[in-house]
């Protein structure tokens, strides 16, 4: 499913990359991971290890953001899509994903010493990319302002073959990926925008990832970013043309309850 599916595109590398015929392990991550160059680490700089979850995390440094922080631990349950799914975005996102962590981490460190029982904005808006966020890449200013301002029948529709040859968006979120498994109406995400030359297009997909991950990891450690969810676009993801048969037709995007318009 995976190689037909475009939200899946890029995963792929990394999913080539493993063993056939089995469900994957940490060892079968690990490898992959260990024979980057340089070997992937996280913010830390501690080398990346995918490990076995353990049943208690009594103390805060056994829960699973500061683990991975501190010691380089990404735990995963066995035969898990979502958590197979988190260990695939980190191996095809490692920048982002370890500074998506280290913002975890330090939020986590000020809660703790605040002694708030709940989570901030901050902490809010990064969990809801972390699982389901989207990566939107366009060279066309107008096409991102009509996904800004959610005019989706005139972005997916009237300016379907400007989105096919300059838009793309790489799903991030791996409760995102475990949802497209099973797709259904009303499936969104949430997004960031990045502006790149019409030539990017041009590039591997391997590369276009590499750069978005660069990009997207300077965006994470930002410190002024990433404080609230109205950051964050909606995206309705069966609309993007090819993503779902169906919207190959007009009257697709007359769902109103599916593609809103962004309220002002």
């Amino acid at each position: 499913m995976i190689d037909r599916v475009p939200a899946f595109i890029p995963l792929r590398r990394i999913v080539r990359a493993l063993p056939t015929g089995a469900w994957p392990a940490c060892e079968d991550f690990n490898a992959i991971a260990g024979a980057c160059h340089p070997p992937l680490e996280n913010a830390a700089g501690k080398p990346l290890r995918f490990v076995p979850q353990e049943t208690r995390q009594a103390t805060f440094e056994d829960k699973f953001e500061p683990r991975v922080y501190m010691r380089g631990e990404v735990q995963m349950r066995p035969c898990n899509w979502h958590d197979t799914l988190n260990a695939l975005v980190w191996l095809t996102f490692p920048r982002s994903k370890a500074a998506l962590n280290e913002r975890h981490y330090r939020a986590l460190i000020e809660q703790r010493a605040s002694g708030a029982l709940n989570r901030t904005p901050a902490q809010d808006v990064l969990t809801l990319f972390d699982e389901g966020g989207v990566i939107v890449v366009s060279s066309n200013g107008v096409l991102g302002d009509l996904l800004r301002d959610g005019e989706w029948k005139e972005l997916f529709w009237r300016r379907r073959s400007d989105v096919i040859s300059g838009m793309r968006f790489y799903l991030f979120g791996h409760a995102l990926y475990e949802k497209m498994l099973h797709p259904y109406p009303g499936v969104t995400a949430r997004g960031v925008l990045h502006s790149v030359a019409p030539d990017f297009f041009d590039l591997p997909v391997d590369r276009q990832l590499d750069a978005v991950d660069a990009s997207l990891a300077d965006r994470l450690a930002q410190a002024d970013q990433w404080r609230a969810t109205r950051e964050l676009m909606a995206v309705p993801l069966l609309g993007i043309p090819g993503w779902d048969p169906a919207n190959a037709t007009e009257s697709y995007y007359e769902n109103t309850t599916y593609f809103r318009q962004r309220l002002a």
